[in-house]
């Protein structure tokens, strides 16, 4: 090695040197300063290792689950009643077209095709009353399935009644 490698290396290992003290230093320092002034506690902060450690579901066991499991069925029904489709129209049509349409137009889920009348009057020698049953019900038959309450639990019964009257004097 020549002697200016050798200052070089010298001149470069003396830099890193100074470099590492330096980084060194400030690392002490940003670990006095965050000693001296520890960050404020989130009021939050509690809650939210509350809510990460809670159980997903809850467990129901015996009477007491099964009084409980009622009672929230129950609840849940309520809250449907409570919510009543389309504003509460009575009117089958607006109740078709926004509902009945998609399976009866298409014929999916072996749905009877409101333009196939044959296909309609079996179902309607049941009578109005037996096919007011099954839209509020549900029915799987050979044909296919008609989901209860057409799919949309927060139809009332006389909405269903108006629906399929009018779905009724529609084919005939």
């Amino acid at each position: 090695m020549t002697k200016t490698d050798l200052e070089f290396l010298k001149r470069f290992s003396m830099l890193i040197g100074v470099l590492a003290v330096m980084a060194l230093a400030f690392i002490l320092l940003a670990l006095y300063i965050y000693d001296k002034n520890p960050p404020a506690a989130s009021p939050t902060a509690g809650k939210a290792v509350e809510d990460r450690l809670a159980p997903v579901g809850a467990s129901y066991a015996g009477e007491t689950g099964r009084a409980a499991m009622l009672a929230a069925e129950e609840a849940r029904k309520k809250a449907a009643a409570a919510q009543v489709a389309y504003g509460g129209t009575t009117d089958g049509k607006v109740i078709y077209d926004n509902l009945c349409g998609a399976c009866h137009k298409s014929g999916a889920g072996g749905a009877p095709r409101m333009d196939d009348k044959a296909n309609w009057a079996p179902r309607i020698a049941q009578g109005a009353d037996t096919m007011i049953k099954h839209a509020i019900e549900g029915f799987t038959g050979k044909a296919g399935v008609m989901p209860a309450r057409g799919g949309n639990p927060s139809l009332n019964d006389e909405q269903m009644k108006a629906t399929v009257h009018w779905m009724i004097d529609q084919v005939k």
